[in-house]
């Protein structure tokens, strides 16, 4: 699902490659990517002048109440016109076993499943039923409970979850409650036809066009791409009911999702059927490629083609399901399956996966730890998709300053394998500025983050005591797993140095970085340090980052909030003068920045460790007389302006701060 505004295609163009700089098209792909961030509805968005499919609303508890009209498809179970479940019972479910078979006939863009699914009752009360969800596009056939036919219930909820806008919701009852930490496998199968549907966003007033070129997830002969929860539900869920245009609650949600599944076993068996002379090429479930087994499908000999894709561990993730007739090309650690059409654009994709592997190379070693795989999408105007080392993206011509910003960000995905989201998406963040910085210099590298530190500081909590905020390792809003792992990871650079922090990367080893399996299902913190703090701190021996990792990794005590409230200076020996400099924090999380002192001759920088809730002065010796002092350069995010200066017209007098960009 990707960024739509209501009103105007603006999103289509942002996520283009047509952007204007190499900066630009990091910011805007990959924003794009990452924040599936709509606007909220706006109060006289144009009405639809076709025939009313459903109503709906939602009251305060989350509950849906739902008309059916005629477009609505039939389900197997009971209709009813109220929901069963509520929604604690929603967020009781917890997944942690998925055993799939999935049956595409791509001609009629019909699918059928069966999932062996099981639950755990992850909340604090007995469930005396299950409620589980899939788009309301398909129909719940059979549900099965320890080997037994069950009699359930089917409601229409509306939830913008699905590209539809509704889920079809089946309230399974239990032989005997399932007990919080109980654990229960469930057999069910549903079938239907999934197209490419632009409902929930048409319904908020999105142009058709633009809303199809976000909504893009069906089932076809040439391509099939399924995105998972947030764009088309084609697997069971439980989850709240989320309507886009209510603030973050869709997008929290996809975030809650996928943090609750992590940790979960994933396998899937997948049979097509395809028509003479489409025989797809391409098979890639949860962003790996699954090697196909083809039978017939020659002149006029309709085919089956298979694939097995042998169960693993979900990390932060939608499953997503891709299949497609695209030609292979072989680029420098990444496949690209391309459209014929668009073979003219692939060598400048491969000389741009050749010109930044050396570059990520040098920061996160010689080897990847898996291949990027880029499918290219039926439209050029289609919104990119990326899910650890995929990304779905139109391919297209552009220049090689963009593409290179596109590799840097998606080739850090094969290097970083993190089931922890702050580091698999942070670091791809991350290294992205870090490239930046190498072409155009900090001060453009740290102005790409500036763009998104006022919606990080709305989002975090004025004070600890407020909120619990999202502790990174818990975090499930990109603004958090992505904007503010970024800095944070900007922060650990400049407190240990680069050779330390590469040294990191380099040993992470993603396989003992898995949280405690009760941990996850649980959605508890972490009681002992990640792999990577462990590494970090054995990277800096005598460096003492408790501080650090306590306030901005392992709590969310929101942002400092610095100021220079006091600058004095006095002569001393051979022209130099001795600058005092008393920097306060009104935030709840402690900050290390540069301070530096300008004279018209030079320029001296240290760091100061400024506590939370304190203040502190620091003493710097400069040649000749002071004329500017700066506090943070932008590397911390603040509540405020991230940069401090204030001009000195009479140094001894000293001078109040200014916080602004220079």
């Amino acid at each position: 699902m990707m960024l739509v505004f209501a009103r105007k295609s603006r999103a289509v163009e942002k996520c283009r490659l047509s952007v204007g700089s190499a900066r630009a098209a990091a910011l805007a792909v990959f924003t794009c990517l990452a924040l599936p961030a709509f606007t909220q509805t706006p109060s006289n968005y144009p009405q639809s002048s076709g025939q009313v499919i459903y109503l709906r609303s939602t009251n305060l508890e989350g509950q849906t109440t739902t008309t059916v009209g005629p477009a609505a498809a039939s389900t197997g179970g009971q209709m009813v016109n109220a929901p069963v479940a509520v929604n604690a019972e929603r967020q009781a479910v917890t997944f942690t076993g998925f055993d799939m078979d999935v049956h595409l006939r791509p001609a009629e863009q019909y699918i059928a499943a069966r999932a062996r699914v099981t639950v755990r009752n992850t909340g604090a009360a007995p469930l005396a039923h299950v409620p589980l969800q899939i788009s309301s596009s398909l129909s719940w056939e059979r549900i099965r409970v320890s080997g037994r036919d069950v009699a359930y219930t089917v409601a229409t909820l509306n939830s913008d979850a699905d590209h539809t806008g509704q889920l079809h919701e089946a309230a399974v009852p239990l032989p005997q409650p399932l007990a919080p930490g109980a654990t229960l496998q469930l057999d069910v199968t549903y079938a239907g036809k999934i197209a490419p549907n632009a409902q929930r966003l048409t319904a908020i007033g999105t142009p058709d066009d633009a809303a199809l070129h976000s909504d893009w997830d069906g089932i076809g002969v040439e391509f099939t791409g399924l995105r998972g929860f947030g764009n088309v539900v084609w697997y069971p869920v439980a989850s709240v009911p989320a309507l886009l245009g209510n603030g973050a609650q869709l997008f929290d949600e996809i975030g809650r999702q996928k943090l609750r599944a992590e940790g979960a076993r994933f396998q899937l068996r997948l049979t097509v059927e395809f028509p003479q002379d489409a025989t797809p090429t391409v098979a890639l479930i949860n962003g790996h490629p699954a090697p196909l087994a083809v039978t017939g499908g020659g002149a006029g000999v309709p085919g089956v083609a298979t694939a097995d894709y042998q169960a693993s561990t979900l990390g932060f993730e939608s499953p997503n399901l891709f299949l497609a007739v695209r030609k292979p090309e072989k680029m420098t650690n990444a496949t690209l399956w391309t459209l014929p059409a668009d073979e003219a654009a692939v060598p400048a994709w491969a000389t741009a996966a050749s010109t930044v592997t050396p570059f990520l190379q040098d920061w996160m070693g010689d080897q990847p730890r898996s291949q990027l795989t880029i499918i290219d999408l039926p439209d050029p105007l289609d919104a990119p998709f990326e899910s650890g080392a995929l990304l779905a993206m139109a391919v297209g011509q552009a220049s090689p300053e963009q593409l290179d910003s596109v590799m840097a960000h998606a080739l850090t995905h094969a290097w970083m394998d993190s089931p922890r989201a702050w580091l698999n998406e942070g670091v791809a963040d991350f290294m992205g500025t870090l490239w930046i910085e190498k072409n155009d210099g900090r001060a453009e590298a740290l102005e790409s983050l500036e763009a998104s530190r006022t919606a990080l500081a709305i989002a975090e909590p004025s004070s600890p005591g407020e909120s619990a905020g999202q502790p990174l390792g818990q975090a499930y809003s990109p603004i958090y797993y992505r904007t503010k792992a970024a800095y944070v990871l900007w922060m650990l650079r400049d407190l240990v140095g680069d050779a330390a922090l590469s040294s990191v990367f380099r040993a992470y080893n993603p396989a003992q970085d898995q949280i405690a399996s009760d941990q996850i299902m649980s959605n508890l913190p972490s009681s002992q340090p990640g792999e990577f703090e462990n590494l970090v701190r054995r990277a800096s021996p005598g460096k003492n980052l408790d501080w650090f990792f306590a306030d901005w990794v392992d709590a969310d005590k929101g942002l400092p909030d610095l100021t220079i409230s006091k600058v004095y200076s006095e002569p001393a020996e051979a022209g130099a003068t001795l600058v005092g400099v008393t920097i306060a924090n009104s935030g709840y999380a402690a900050a290390e920045v540069p301070v530096t002192v300008r004279t018209a001759l030079t320029s001296v920088t240290q760091r100061m460790l400024i506590p939370a809730q304190g203040e502190i002065t620091q003493r710097i010796l400069v040649q000749g007389a002071p004329t500017k002092v700066l506090v943070n350069d932008g590397g911390v995010p603040e509540t405020e302006a991230s940069v401090h200066v204030t001009t000195l017209g009479n140094p001894a007098a000293g001078s109040s701060s200014q916080n602004s960009m220079p």
